[in-house]
C-alpha cells in the first residue's frame, strides 16, 4: 500500500503536510524541512489545522525553539496564547482529578482515570504538552447509581436525556456531568466503548492499573497495554480525525510495549485490525519506528484498507458532530466491526431509544409497546425528515 498511501499524503493540503512535518521531527531537524513547503502557506489555515487537531501545545513547544524567520511571529504568539490557556486548564483538571479520586476512594468506589492529565504526564512527561477538554473515568457498573449521587452532591449536574427501558445499558457506555462553577465536564464510563465490542472487565483492568504521579493523593489509570488498546479503539472509532490521538500512539510505540501481552489481549478482544491500522498511520504520517511484531499487524490487508479510509477523516476539518452524521463515516464505523459484532449491532438496533420517546410519548407503564412500535416510529422519522428536506 506504500505507493497509494504516499500518493494520498501528497494530495493533502500544503498546510497539513507542513503540520505533519513539524509533528514528526525533533526541534533540531525542523530547520531541515524543505523550503518549498513554506511557499504560499496560508497561515490562517495552518492555525485552523493546529486548533482542529488539538496539537497547539506540542507544536508551540517545538516552534518556540527554532529560527523565528521560518514562522511568522503572529503564528507563534497565537499558539502561545492557546498553550498558556491549556496549561491552566490541565492544572485545573489535575486539581479536580485529585478531588474526585479522593471522593470516590472515601466512598469505596474503585476508579480508573482514562484520559486527561494522567496520560499527558505518562506519555509526554509534561501535562502542558497534551490537551484535554474533560475528565474520563471508569467505574464498575454496579457503582454507577451511587457515583451519580456523589457527583450531584459535589456540585455536578447530569447532562443528556434519560432514555426508555434502560436503553443506556445497551446503547451507551458513559454518562456525562458538568460542574457549572468550575466549568469541568466528567464522563463516567462503565464500559470503555459501546456494545457489542468485546473488552476486558473492570476488575481485570484494576489488577493491571498504574499509580499516577500527577497528584499528591493517589489516583490510578490504565496499565500500559490496556491504555494502548483503549486509545487505539478510541482513535479508530473516531476515524483518527484528530492527529492528537495518533501522537498518543506514537509516544507509546516509541517508549516500547510488550508485544506478547498485546497479542494476548488482541486475541481475547479481536482488535488486531485496528491495532494494525494505528500502526500504519503512525509509521506513515509520523515516522514512528515499528517493531517486527507490530509490522505483522500492519501487513494485514484489512488493516491497510482501514488506514486508507481513515486518511479521508484526517484530511477533513469539519467538527466531529458533522463528520459522524455522514454516510461515509457510518460505513467506516461498520467496517471496523467483526462479523459477530455486526450481528449483535443489528440486534441492538431494534431496542427502543430516546428518539422513539420523542416521536411518540407513552406513559411509563406502556413503554414496553416501544418494541413492536419501533419499526413504524423509525419509518415515520425517515419520511418526516425526507419531507422537511424537500421543503
Amino acid at each position: 500500500m506504500g505507493n497509494n498511501f504516499s500518493h494520498d499524503i501528497d494530495l493533502m493540503s500544503k498546510e497539513l503536510r507542513l503540520l505533519l512535518e513539524i509533528l514528526k521531527r525533533d526541534v533540531d531537524s525542523i530547520q531541515l524541512i524543505k523550503s518549498e513547503l513554506f511557499n504560499e502557506i496560508d497561515w490562517n489555515q495552518f492555525l485552523h489545522l493546529v486548533w482542529h487537531h488539538r496539537v497547539y501545545s506540542i507544536i508551540y513547544s517545538k516552534l518556540k525553539k527554532v529560527d523565528g524567520k521560518l514562522f511568522p511571529p503572529q503564528v507563534i504568539q497565537a499558539m502561545y496564547q492557546e498553550y498558556k490557556k491549556n496549561t491552566f486548564r490541565m492544572l485545573l483538571l489535575s486539581s479536580e482529578m485529585e478531588k474526585i479520586g479522593k471522593l470516590f476512594a472515601d466512598n469505596k468506589i474503585p476508579l480508573l482515570f482514562l484520559k486527561g492529565p494522567v496520560i499527558a504526564a505518562d506519555l509526554f512527561g509534561d501535562i502542558s504538552l497534551r490537551t484535554s477538554r474533560d475528565l474520563d473515568v471508569l467505574i464498575p457498573i454496579k457503582n454507577l447509581e451511587y457515583a451519580e449521587k456523589l457527583l450531584l452532591n459535589f456540585g455536578y449536574e447530569r447532562e443528556g436525556e434519560v432514555g426508555v427501558l434502560n436503553e443506556w445499558k445497551w446503547r451507551d457506555y458513559h454518562v456525562s456531568y458538568y460542574h457549572p462553577q468550575r466549568d469541568i465536564h466528567i464522563e463516567v464510563h462503565w464500559r470503555l466503548q459501546r456494545r457489542p465490542s468485546k473488552e476486558p472487565n473492570f476488575f481485570d483492568l484494576w489488577e493491571r492499573k498504574r499509580l499516577s504521579l500527577v497528584t499528591s493523593y493517589p489516583v490510578y489509570f490504565l496499565g500500559k497495554e490496556d491504555l494502548f488498546l483503549y486509545l487505539v479503539s478510541h482513535g479508530a472509532r473516531h476515524g483518527w480525525f484528530r492527529l492528537r490521538w495518533l501522537l498518543d500512539i506514537d509516544q507509546i510505540l516509541r517508549k516500547g510495549i510488550n508485544i506478547e501481552k498485546i497479542n494476548l489481549l488482541m486475541k481475547a478482544y479481536q482488535n488486531h485490525h485496528i491495532v494494525g491500522q494505528a500502526t500504519i498511520l503512525t509509521s506513515q504520517l509520523l515516522n514512528t519506528p515499528i517493531t517486527n511484531g507490530m509490522q505483522v499487524l500492519a501487513n494485514r490487508k484489512r488493516s491497510k484498507k482501514l488506514a486508507q479510509k481513515a486518511l479521508y477523516f484526517i484530511k477533513e476539518t469539519e467538527t466531529l458532530e458533522i463528520i459522524m452524521s455522514t454516510k461515509n463515516y457510518k460505513r467506516y464505523l461498520f467496517s471496523l466491526k467483526t462479523n459477530l459484532q455486526r450481528f449483535f449491532f443489528f440486534l441492538i438496533s431494534f431496542y427502543p431509544g430516546k428518539a422513539d420517546l420523542k416521536t411518540l410519548m407513552l406513559p411509563k407503564h406502556l413503554h414496553i409497546l416501544y418494541f413492536p412500535l419501533r419499526p413504524l416510529l423509525k419509518t415515520w422519522r425517515v419520511i418526516r425528515k425526507s419531507v422537511q428536506e424537500r421543503m
